[in-house]
């Protein structure tokens, strides 16, 4: 299987998103991918607070859904699409699952928000397998894949090679400037994605925005721990890289002994 991840711009707006998504998608598909995967709140963008975003609707949100599946469709392609989702009368942070023919699949909710989130967003509840290709895959949000190694844990004890980790770090304004993936010197981002791959035996799939001041890349780890491909620092773009699903074994989350911690 071919995997793609994507590292867009802060979008502009709801359409200079889904611009993003159609352009990216489109090269990703052209290039063999059988899913691309988004940054975290994509549509309409994730709330820092030097980003002027548009604001969303439950009518704005379930429109540009409806436009990715058929970007999905057209391009035979799955798509993980974060976004803001409103349910309930509550606001939460998802990522929606589209299969190749452009069928809404589910969502993964953001279950673990980051403190800084809790008067944005509601929390999740719940957690999901979907199946693309007849391969299972997971999704786990930004600071719940980084600081609660528990959501990618779930997912692979419960079949799952390959968790995607659509994610926010970094601004347009000020940072480091990184130049070497996984430098000792880097935030700790990199490093807790190829752990989250190596401690369960499985892919783990990153996505973050193209910032000019990116705290980490885009990056698929493999289920040793080593990285596979990356995105370039700061530049807009997809990569899409192959994937051997026999190492995809889950065999260290399967080992675990829940009843001695739980």
């Amino acid at each position: 299987m071919k995997v793609a991840v994507a590292s867009p711009p802060f979008p502009k707006s709801i359409n200079d998103g889904l611009y993003w998504l159609e352009k990216l998608t489109k090269e990703a598909a052209g290039k063999g991918a059988a899913i691309v995967c988004f940054p975290e709140s994509f549509i309409p963008g994730y709330p820092l607070e030097e980003n002027e975003i548009e604001p969303g609707s439950p009518e704005k949100m379930q429109t540009a859904l409806q436009k990715a599946s058929a970007i999905a469709a057209e391009n035979n392609i799955a798509i993980i699409l974060p976004m803001d989702w409103y349910d309930d009368d509550k606001v939460y942070n998802i990522a929606h699952v589209i299969s190749r023919k452009g069928e809404v699949l589910g969502y993964q909710a953001k279950n673990q928000l980051d403190p800084s989130e809790d008067n944005i967003w509601s929390a999740g509840t719940t957690r999901h397998i979907f199946e693309i290709d007849g391969v299972k895959i997971g999704v786990t949000i930004c600071h719940e894949g980084f600081r609660y190694p528990e959501s990618v844990r779930w997912a692979a004890r419960n079949g799952a090679q390959i968790v995607f980790h659509p994610h926010c770090t970094g601004s347009n304004i000020e940072g480091p400037q990184l130049t070497e993936f996984g430098h000792k010197n880097n935030p700790y981002y990199e490093k807790a994605m190829m752990m989250r791959a190596l401690e369960n035996t499985i892919y783990f799939a990153s996505s973050n925005y193209a910032s000019l001041f990116p705290d980490s890349a885009s990056a698929l780890i493999a289920p040793d721990g080593k990285c596979v491909a990356h995105s370039a620092y700061g530049l807009p773009g997809v990569f899409v890289a192959e994937i051997n699903l026999e190492k995809a074994t889950g065999l260290l989350a399967k080992r675990l002994k829940p009843e001695n911690y739980y």
